[in-house]
């Protein structure tokens, strides 16, 4: 019932729902039959996962820098990555703005790839009027307890191809054959099954989702009214909004201008028992990818940047007013000191 009613909401055929969201993305390559020697052009700035799956696959990620006002993947990059051992696009919508999938899904088609759309923070999100997580051949989502919709742990794909949900469902259930005998396997997969407590959870939040968006998005507008002050010292706050998306304020961002300022402004909150959170790290600094021998003398500056001088303030569905009251009052206080 959980996959139907999200499929219904996100505007897609079929679902199916597993583990966590890194579950997802694992399934979600194997099931695109991406392996050893292919490539797939993704994001440098983003959460390790997707190129963890990338990467456990046998496939190897192709980098490409970041949109400094988005904060996603630049997407007039993109065409310029792409060779003969391309397979597949993987889109990662940051924060609160999502990628602009236009000229993505033209590429993709130009070039007969596949696009994986990895909306794990995008749940409610549009692209032009469409749902996020609609326009990929295989799409992923999250259900961690920081996200609009959370089941604790919990993730879900959605495809319009039959063929390949079937395909999901049998390599998130240890590749059991459906109408083979019981016990008899041909091919290896995970047991990444979502609970049905889980999807009980994961319904009673759907029917609360669009109050969850707009609490979200009361809390940026709060922030960014409050802390337009940091724009006069130099610091950047989200976009509002672009051509093709308001802000949905997943979390609410600041990119100070330096590392150093950075630094002192989360030193400053943490004294004050205000939590922050820093950006994720750039995947081609990741030492564990190093350690392999990936992305040897590559450098994305803009997402170097980003990951050096971002972080983002409180921006639980939980805060109160007071307490937005209090994070902004202080922070207002260090910009005039």
């Amino acid at each position: 019932k959980f996959e139907e009613k999200f499929c219904a909401y996100i505007g897609c055929e079929y679902g199916v729902a597993v583990s966590n969201g890194s579950a997802a993305l694992d399934i979600a390559i194997r099931a695109l039959n991406i392996g050893n020697g292919d490539e797939v052009i993704m994001p440098a700035f983003t959460i390790i996962s997707p190129a963890q799956s990338v990467v456990t696959a046998g496939a190897i990620p192709v980098l490409v820098d970041s949109d400094p006002l988005t904060l996603n993947m630049e997407v007039s990059q993109i065409e310029a990555k792409i060779t003969p051992k391309t397979k597949a696009i993987l889109v990662v919508h940051i924060y609160g703005l999502p990628v602009d999938m236009a000229p993505v899904m033209a590429l993709a088609k130009k070039h007969n790839l596949k696009v994986i759309e990895d909306a794990a923070e995008m749940h409610g999100q549009t692209y032009k009027s469409k749902m996020c997580g609609s326009f990929g051949d295989i799409s992923i989502f999250s259900f961690y307890p920081n996200k609009h919709i959370t089941t604790g742990e919990g993730g879900m794909m959605l495809t319009n191809d039959k063929t390949l949900a079937d395909r999901c469902k049998k390599l998130r259930n240890l590749c059991f054959e459906p109408n083979g005998p019981r016990f008899i396997h041909y091919e290896l997969g995970w047991n990444y099954r979502m609970t049905n407590l889980q999807a009980a959870l994961g319904l009673a939040q759907l029917e609360q989702i669009v109050g969850f968006i707009d609490i979200k998005r009361q809390i940026g507008s709060f922030y960014q009214k409050e802390l337009s002050i940091l724009k006069d010292k130099g610091y950047q706050l989200p976009l509002e909004k672009n051509k093709y998306a308001n802000n949905i304020y997943w979390v609410f961002t600041i990119i100070a201008p330096t590392e150093k300022e950075k630094e002192q402004m989360v030193n400053y909150l943490a004294e004050l028992k205000i939590g922050t959170r820093p950006f994720f790290w750039c995947i081609h600094e990741q030492p564990v990818f190093k350690n392999m021998g990936l992305f040897n003398d590559e450098s994305y500056p803009v997402a170097e940047k980003l990951a050096r001088n971002g972080f983002y303030l409180p921006s639980g569905l939980g805060l109160k007013e007071e307490e937005l009251l209090i994070i902004t009052k202080y922070l207002k206080k260090y910009i005039n000191s």
